[in-house]
C-alpha cells in the first residue's frame, strides 16, 4: 500500500513546489546541473494544478512546505540546522518556519490523558485550560493538579501522528533514494542520511518520555546557575503521549517593553542568555538547542525560565575540549595554536600544510576582531571556521553545525536585548574557566584517576588475561614457543605487576 502512497505524495510534493516557485531555490541549494534544472521544470509543469497554493505572503520553500502539512515543517525546520546541506541562504529561509497548526478539540486532549495515564483528566486536574500552544506534534494546555494545587503545563500528543508523521517520512524516504538515483549529482549530499537524520529526531519528539528526559536532565545540570531555572518534572503525569512540566510565569523574553516595565535588566538578561547557553554547551556537553525567545521567559525574580525541550544538543567531552581550545585561541588570537589543535586532534589531515591552514585561520579571525563590538560574532566565526577547515580536507560534523546554528539564535536573542554586547568579552571568562578546569595538570590528574579506577576493575581478571594471552601466543608461534612465551610472560608480569599498583592507587584514591 505504501509504494503507491509514496509515488502519489512525492507527485504532489514535486507539484506544490513547483506552484510555489520553491523548486528553482532548492535546485540552487543542491547546486544542479542546469540541465537538471530545465528537466525539473518541464516535469513539474504538468501537475502544477495538483500541487498546493499556500500562503503567497511566504517566502518560497517556506510557503511550499507550509502548504504541505506538519511533517514537512518539521522537516524544514530540521533542515535549517543543516546549512552545511542546505546552504546559508536556504537555511535561514528556513529558520522562519513556524510551527503552528489549528489545535485539536480539548476533549480529544483529556481523552489522550485518560488513555495514558490511566485516570480521567478531571480526576487528575482541577482546571485544564483550552490549547494554550499548537504544533505539528503535539498542543499544550494551563492545568492545576487537584492533589497539590500546582499549576503545570500538559503537553499532549496530536491524535495519529505517529501514523501520519511515519507514512510522510516513508514518502521522504522513497523520494530521497530516487533522487540518489535519477541525480547523481545529490549524492555529496547524502539525501538517504539526512532522511534519516530526520527521522531519528522525529521518532524522539513522538515519544514524549525521551523530551521528558531531557528536561529532567537540563533541570539537573543548570540548577545552580543563578538567575536560570527550568521547570520540574512531574513524573507521575507523564508518559509516551502526555509530558507534564511545572508551569512558567513570566515576561515573554522577545516582549522588550514589557520586561522595561517589570524592571528587569535587560542588558543584564543579554549577557546571561549568552554566557548560560555556552557554559551548558562546554561544561554539560548538553544544551537547548530552540533557544528562541518563544522558548523563554523572564520570571517575576528576573530568572530566565526555558521550556520546550524537544530539540537538544550534545558534545562529547573530547570535542569539548578541542573547540574551548580552538575558540580560546581565537580569543587569544594565536592562530598556530588553533592550527595545532585541529592537527592534534586529527580533524584536518596530517598531509595539509600547518603553516598554510595557521594562515587560513588568520584570515578568518583577523576581520572578525577589527569589527565594532556590536558586530562582533562567535556564530559568524564559526561558520567561517567550517568553511576554511572544509577546504582544508575536514570533515563535517553534524553536532558543530548544530552548535554553530543554536549560536546564531542565542546570539539574535541577546543583540535583541542589549544591541550593544560584545560577544567576546561575555564569551572569555567562561572559555577561560573551562580551559582552566578541563586542560592542564589539573585535568591531566583527573583524567589519570578515572583510568585507574576503570582498569582496577579488571584487577581480579588479570591472572586469567595472562594466562590466556600466554597460551594465544604460544599457539600461534608453535616454531619459537620459548622464546615467544618467555617475551609474553615478561610482559604479562610487567602488566599484572603494573595493574597490582593500579590496583592500589585505586583504593587510595
Amino acid at each position: 500500500m505504501r509504494g503507491p502512497h509514496n509515488i502519489v505524495r512525492l507527485v504532489q510534493t514535486l507539484a506544490t513546489f513547483e506552484r510555489t516557485g520553491a523548486n528553482r531555490f532548492v535546485l540552487e541549494a543542491m547546486e544542479a546541473p542546469a540541465s537538471v534544472r530545465a528537466a525539473a521544470r518541464i516535469l513539474g509543469w504538468p501537475f502544477k494544478w495538483l500541487g498546493e497554493k499556500g500562503d503567497e505572503t511566504q517566502p518560497p520553500v517556506t510557503r511550499a512546505l507550509s502548504a504541505l502539512g506538519p511533517a514537512y515543517i518539521k522537516f524544514g525546520q530540521i533542515l535549517s540546522t543543516r546549512p552545511d546541506v542546505v546552504g546559508d541562504e536556504l537555511a535561514v529561509q528556513l529558520r522562519v518556519l513556524q510551527d503552528k497548526l489549528p489545535p485539536f478539540p480539548i476533549e480529544v486532549a483529556k481523552e489522550t490523558v485518560a488513555q495514558e495515564l490511566g485516570r480521567p483528566a478531571d480526576e487528575l486536574f482541577s482546571e485544564f485550560s483550552e490549547p494554550i500552544a499548537a504544533a505539528s506534534i503535539a498542543q499544550v494546555h494551563k492545568a492545576r493538579i487537584r492533589e497539590t494545587g500546582q499549576q503545570v503545563a500538559v503537553k499532549v500528543l496530536r491524535p495519529n501522528v505517529e501514523r501520519n508523521f511515519r507514512r510522510d517520512i516513508d514518502a521522504f524516504y522513497f523520494a530521497a533514494s530516487t533522487i540518489e538515483l535519477l541525480a547523481p549529482f545529490s549524492r555529496r549530499l547524502r539525501p538517504t542520511d539526512v532522511i534519516a537524520h530526520f527521522d531519528g529526531v522525529v521518532t524522539g519528539e513522538l515519544d514524549l518520555r525521551i523530551e521528558t528526559s531531557a528536561a529532567a536532565e537540563y533541570a539537573a545540570n543548570t540548577e545552580n546557575d543563578p538567575g536560570f531555572a527550568v521547570p520540574r518534572v512531574i513524573w507521575p503525569l507523564s508518559g509516551k503521549r502526555v509530558m507534564t512540566l511545572g508551569w512558567c510565569e513570566g515576561v515573554p523574553l522577545g516582549d522588550n517593553a514589557a520586561i522595561d516595565a517589570a524592571g528587569h535588566d535587560r542588558r543584564a538578561l543579554g549577557e546571561r542568555v549568552l554566557s548560560m547557553f555556552l557554559s551548558h554547551a562546554l561544561r554539560d556537553g548538553f544544551f537547548h538547542a530552540d533557544m528562541h525567545q518563544g522558548n523563554m521567559k523572564v520570571g517575576p525574580n528576573g530568572d530566565i525560565l526555558v521550556f520546550d525541550f524537544g530539540i537538544m544538543g550534545r558534545i562529547d567531552e573530547y570535542t569539548r575540549r578541542v573547540y574551548a581550545e580552538i575558540l580560546y585561541g581565537f580569543i587569544r588570537r594565536d592562530y598556530r595554536r588553533v592550527a595545532e589543535v585541529h592537527f592534534e586532534a586529527g580533524y584536518v589531515p596530517a598531509d595539509q600544510d600547518i603553516d598554510e591552514f595557521a594562515q587560513a585561520l588568520r584570515s578568518v579571525g583577523e576581520p572578525i576582531f577589527g569589527m565594532d563590538a556590536t558586530h562582533i560574532s562567535m556564530a559568524k566565526l564559526l561558520a567561517y571556521l567550517f568553511e576554511v577547515t572544509e577546504r582544508f580536507g575536514m570533515a563535517t560534523r553534524t553536532e558543530l553545525i548544530l552548535l554553530q546554528r543554536t549560536m546564531v539564535v542565542v546570539e539574535g536573542v541577546s543583540r535583541s536585548l542589549n544591541p550593544s554586547i560584545n560577544i567576546w568579552e561575555v564569551a572569555r571568562p567562561i572559555v577561560e574557566s573551562y580551559i582552566k578546569e578541563n586542560i592542564g595538570p589539573k585535568a591531566l590528574a583527573r583524567d589519570l584517576v578515572r583510568t585507574v579506577r576503570v582498569l582496577s576493575r579488571f584487577g581480579p581478571q588479570l591472572p586469567q588475561m595472562a594466562e590466556a594471552a600466554l597460551i594465544r601466543q604460544s599457539q600461534t608461534a608453535p616454531d619459537h614457543p620459548r622464546p615467544t612465551t618467555r617475551h609474553a610472560a615478561l610482559w604479562m608480569g610487567t602488566g599484572a605487576a603494573l595493574g597490582g599498583a593500579l590496583v592500589a592507587l585505586a583504593i587510595l584514591v
